[in-house]
Formats: structure tokens, sequence, C-alpha cells
């Protein structure tokens, strides 16, 4: 399902999360559930991954994982406010110690001149650490290739949180 770039990183990741006793945990929108599919692909896993949001709604990101509405109606689900709420909300609701969560626009479709197609915000939160906010600008690269470059970005983020 996975090439063997993203394969041999997650297994790396996992296999530092097991040797340091961190759990982990996606919230995602753009990706529908990518990372978490990547994590998962790996026999044993479990003990690490402690589980994934898929929250590609409005409705789910408040329901799953407590987004303020009001977050929303002033940010815009894109953006790094509900990113972060994203990733803080997923840390309290799970047993991670490390949460990144990812809403963006991955198109074809959806994107506005202030919020263009390739726009993707992240969010790591940790246990007692300040959450980290990373902001990327894709392009209009394609959906599957937008996707793929969040579960990119989403991997840094665990390894530099390491």
């Amino acid at each position: 399902m996975f090439d063997a770039e993203l394969t041999n990183r997650a297994t790396d990741l996992l296999t530092k999360c097991r040797e340091k006793g961190i759990r982990l945990a996606t919230v995602e929108s753009c990706t529908g559930g990518l990372v978490a599919a990547l994590l998962t692909d790996i026999a044993g896993s479990s003990d690490v991954f402690d589980r994934g949001f898929v929250t590609y709604s409005n409705d789910a990101k408040t329901a799953l994982v407590g987004v303020p509405t009001g977050l929303i109606t002033e940010h815009g689900s894109v953006s790094r406010d509900v990113a972060v709420a994203m990733a803080e909300g997923g840390l309290a609701r799970s047993k991670a110690t490390l949460v990144v969560a990812i809403t963006g626009v991955a198109g074809p479709g959806g994107g506005t001149s202030l919020k263009p197609v390739g726009l993707v915000h992240f969010a790591l939160a940790a246990q007692g650490k300040e959450t980290v906010h990373q902001r990327c600008q894709f392009g209009e690269i394609g959906r599957q290739s937008v996707r793929q470059a969040s579960i990119h970005q989403a991997l840094d983020m665990f390894e530099a949180a390491l």
C-alpha cells in the first residue's frame, strides 16, 4: 500500500518510540487517516500507536477532539488555530504522548486566494510541552501529491519531537 521509503520511515519511528516508551496518535482531516494507516500497516504497531481520529468534517473536529465551533467559524478549518486545537484535543482524548494533527486543502477544488489548494497546517502536541505548528504550501501539485507530502511532513514532525 505504501512505498518502501515511507514504510521504512514508519518502522524506524515506531522502533524509536518503542525504545523511549512514547505512544502516538493522529488527528487527520485532509489526509483522511493515511498517517494512521501507514503506522498501523506495520505489524506490532499497536504497542506504540494508540489511535487515529479522522476529523474530515467540521462537526467531526468538534465532536471527536473538541475543537470549538467558534474557533472554526473565526479562523476556518484550515488554520493554525484549528490545527493546534486538533492536536491538543487528540492529546487530551487519547493515551498518546505525541499527537500530530493535519488540516488542509488537498484539492483539486476548495481553495481560495487566502487558503489556496496545497495549503496544509500541521500541529504537534506533546505532554508537558508547547504545541508546535507548521504551515506548508505544497502548491497545486495534485490531490494525491498533497496528501503524500503531508504524510512525510507528519513523520518529520514526529521524528523531530523524539
